[in-house]
């Protein structure tokens, strides 16, 4: 047998290396076709005005659309109690506080603003407030001076303390304007809370660690109290001025006294008294208006009232006086507010509240879902008609139907151990203003 010749495999393999190439020209081409006739659409679209086809969108861009589209639902909350819903923030609320004279409440927002409203506009149907810008910066925490002709912010990016003074102006608003200087650094760890003491004597600091800064109003720093709870979640001074008081990680809430001399100058804080019966970390505490009275609630799932009006110097402990379970607490961290007169007891957690009468132990009035993001700040105001949370964008204001139950039945058991007609007269004029209350509220229990 013959093979072929060599000028003839030759020529066969460079005919099959030619269709090949050939082949391959053709399928780029046909590639690079579409590429451009996509393209083109596209561009082709964006030029006249069209809206871009859904097939192309990315799952980022629908996820950013569907973000968007949610945000303004944090705010269709409603309810029979809500009394009102302030909204002029344009970020998350973090802080609140009522000024001593019941005039105003100021709030912090991460829109880099401080909003002061007016209490008697809370059930109108607008609701005014004045602005105070921070510059550079925003406020995580704020406190009105007892005098209400200043406020105190906490800085989120300068960890610090700012003073903003309060001018009137002649058309009755406010300028506000900030200090030359802001408070020296002295934390370490993230800022649980501030607070003015009502004798305007000193300001309080506390962080995450285990220190708490006692602070003249120039900035200079009092004395340090180191808590040993291991880390706190909260601190605050006593409506009485005379105590700070903490809780954390441990089972207990300790209580010093700030103590100053007879001309107003600084001596010395010493521990006072605790609150010892939870067996696990306490969230958070607060004070009845009288500071006779104190609320705790712990990781152990419960709440506890405590009557604090005792001679700690005699070695007389707080009194244990009510423990109501709040399995809520057992999971999440919690915050608690005490109505003025002690009656009621607000637990705040995620988003919901509970409200309980401290007298029976018993839960009155739940409200679910109140803002689209977790509670920062649940607080009564002065008079305990009305309790505040914010959590999103809005401040919301609940009419407190527990505390009216609650004067009901105080009046009416006073009313059965009167015998002066005077005082049966006023009684009985509280206990209708009372019933009335809850009446036009459509609480009242037949």
């Amino acid at each position: 047998m013959e093979l072929p010749q060599m000028p003839e495999l030759m020529g066969l393999s460079l005919l099959l290396g030619l269709l090949a190439l050939v082949a391959t020209a053709a399928v780029a081409r046909g590639w690079l076709r579409a590429e451009e006739e996509t393209s083109g659409r596209s561009a082709g679209q964006k030029a006249n005005g069209c809206p871009p086809d859904k097939s192309l969108k990315s799952k980022k861009q629908k996820l950013q659309q569907r973000v968007r589209k949610e945000k303004p639902q944090q705010h269709n909350f409603t309810h029979r109690l809500l009394a009102a819903a302030l909204k002029s923030h344009s970020g998350n609320i973090t802080c609140m506080d009522f000024s001593s004279n019941g005039k105003y409440l100021a709030t912090c927002a991460d829109d880099r603003t401080v909003r002061i409203w007016s209490t008697k506009d809370f059930l109108q149907r607008e609701h005014r407030s004045m602005r105070a810008n921070v510059e550079l910066d925003h406020a995580i925490l704020v406190r009105f001076s007892p005098d209400c002709r200043a406020f105190i912010v906490w800085l989120a990016n300068g960890d610090t303390l700012r003073v903003f003074k309060m001018m009137k102006r002649d058309d009755g608003g406010y300028t506000f304007t900030a200090t030359p200087e802001d408070f020296p650094k002295k934390h370490k760890a993230p800022i649980v809370n501030i607070g003015i003491a009502d004798t305007g004597k000193f300001i309080m600091t506390a962080s995450s660690d285990t220190t708490v800064l006692i602070w003249n109003l120039k900035g200079r720093v009092l004395s340090t109290i180191n808590t040993n709870h291991m880390s706190n979640t909260y601190a605050a001074i006593s409506p009485c001025s005379r105590f700070v008081a903490s809780c954390g990680f441990t089972p207990d809430v300790k209580v010093w006294e700030v103590c100053f001399g007879k001309k107003g100058d600084f001596q010395e804080v010493v521990r006072a008294f605790e609150l010892k019966g939870h067996s696990a970390a306490v969230h958070f505490f607060a004070f009845s208006n009288d500071s006779r009275r104190m609320a705790s609630v712990s990781k152990d799932g419960t709440w506890k009232l405590w009557d604090t009006d005792v001679e700690y110097k005699k070695q007389q402990d707080p009194y244990l006086l009510r423990t109501g379970r709040f399995e809520e607490a057992s999971t999440v961290p919690c915050r608690l507010a005490l109505s003025p007169d002690a009656q009621v007891l607000a637990l705040a957690s995620g988003s919901s509240i509970h409200l309980y009468n401290t007298r029976r132990g018993e839960k009155e009035e739940s409200f679910e879902q109140v803002h689209g993001e977790c509670i920062s700040d649940l607080s009564f105001d002065i008079t305990g008609r009305l309790l505040a949370s914010c959590g999103d964008r809005a401040v919301r204001l609940f009419h407190n139907t527990p505390g009216y139950r609650a004067v009901v039945e105080e009046m009416q058991a006073l009313l059965k151990r009167a015998s002066n007609e005077s005082t049966r007269q006023r009684l009985q004029q509280q206990l209708t203003q009372a019933q009335e209350a809850l009446k036009n509220l459509g609480a009242l229990k037949k």
